[in-house]
């Protein structure tokens, strides 16, 4: 019996990445599809150079391209270093293999993606990619996550897949133009993903939710501990960016409740602000435990998109804020834009300079975002049973 075949960021060390790429497999499951997530270890290497090409072409003068080479820099850093940052980083590291390693079912390795492409027909039924930013121009350049080794006697699915910006440049629009004709069945995760599909293809397609929105709080909880992981109550904090004035809006938050604020420091790169607004730093955090200290917090506070994800699917007073400047071509916050959009949410979404007292007596219907998302994720899970079903033909 053939299987479906996942493509996705699997092996990814960050809390939204792995989720959202065991989440996919979750449905598979619950649709009672058998199903494997492609392991690229055999291959990576191809797909790092092909990126490395890519950005040593790119210009820099983008914010987001020079927030990738520091973070890059600092990786390296980390691995030549044995200092106190990078010995307590690779214990997160090592929370995510570990994860990684019980949670996944991988498929044999494949020693490139030729071997990949040759045996496709002999293996798989299906081919899904998805979601996250996986058609990021970096990640178009390194021609995996676009399907394109799949043969076309092999149904291909798209599911939740993001550009993770609004805009192409041409030379990643000009590749995108055909690798998407080619995928039979596109659903993204982003309205603005939807445009752009739409102006490069003229294909109508829908807007389906991330994979772990397709779960409610209460399925996730097989995969948590029930008790809270931290007593007391407290602020849990998870910041990617560097933004100073949301560290800030930490301390006024705490001096304003009284709760003890936790953070997973240090996400991406250093940053000294993390070990200032918090009373307490956790890194022996793997995504079970995250998912556990978002529901057991009192506030969070983040400017990531999933930790937003988690904190409405537990109906946490939470503050989410922009990365990046919506200036910015290719900004990431039209992810945000949508996931507000879909559950009505409003009052949520901030710079950092507000008034605490007025931003705290803000309420949010739960119960109304609830229904919205429980309306989307059944049109979700339509989407995947008919992509899934299909033996050809494309969904033009």
């Amino acid at each position: 019996m053939k299987k479906t075949g996942i493509v996705s960021c699997y092996f990814q060390p960050n809390y939204g990445s792995m989720l959202q790429a065991y989440a996919t497999q979750m449905a598979l499951d619950k649709l009672g599809y058998d199903n494997e997530t492609i392991d690229i270890t055999g291959f990576n290497g191809e797909i790092r150079k092909a990126k490395i090409r890519y950005f040593a072409k790119a210009s820099l003068t983008s914010g987001i391209l020079l927030t990738k080479m520091g973070r890059a820099k600092d990786t390296l850093v980390r691995r030549l270093s044995r200092n106190e940052y990078t010995q307590k980083a690779s214990v997160r590291n090592e929370q995510f293999r570990a994860f990684s390693q019980k949670y996944f079912r991988l498929s044999k390795v494949y020693p490139s993606k030729s071997v990949l492409g040759a045996e496709c027909e002999q293996n798989y039924s299906a081919v899904l990619v998805g979601s996250d930013q996986l058609w990021l121009p970096g990640n178009i350049a390194a021609d995996y996550y676009t399907l394109n080794f799949v043969p076309e006697s092999v149904n291909t699915i798209a599911y939740a897949t993001s550009f993770g910006q609004s805009s192409l440049p041409k030379d990643s629009a000009k590749l995108a133009k055909v690798f998407l004709q080619k995928i039979r069945h596109i659903a993204v995760r982003e309205e603005s993903g939807q445009k752009l599909v739409e102006e490069l293809t003229q294909r109508k397609v829908p807007v389906v939710c991330d994979p772990t929105l397709l779960f409610t709080g209460e399925e996730w909880l097989s995969v948590q501990e029930q008790q809270p992981l931290e007593k007391g109550e407290y602020i849990f904090c998870y910041f990617l960016g560097t933004n100073p004035l949301h560290r800030e809006f930490v301390r006024k938050l705490k001096a304003q409740t009284g709760y003890k604020v936790i953070i997973l420091p240090h996400i991406d790169e250093y940053v000294k602000a993390d070990e200032e607004c918090s009373d307490k730093q956790l890194y022996d955090v793997d995504p079970s435990a995250f998912l556990n200290l978002i529901r057991h917090a009192k506030y969070v506070c983040t400017d990531s998109f999933h930790c937003s994800v988690f904190s409405i699917l537990y109906k946490k007073e939470f503050f989410t804020f922009r990365r990046f400047s919506d200036k910015n071509k290719q900004s990431t916050n039209s992810r945000l834009d949508t996931l507000f959009h879909i559950t009505g949410i409003t009052g949520r979404l901030i710079s950092g300079d507000e008034d605490i007292s007025e931003v705290t007596a803000r309420k949010t219907d739960f119960a109304m975002a609830h229904q919205k998302l429980a309306e989307i994720r059944q049109k979700s899970y339509d989407y995947l049973e008919t992509a899934l079903k299909d033996c050809g033909g494309t969904d033009l």
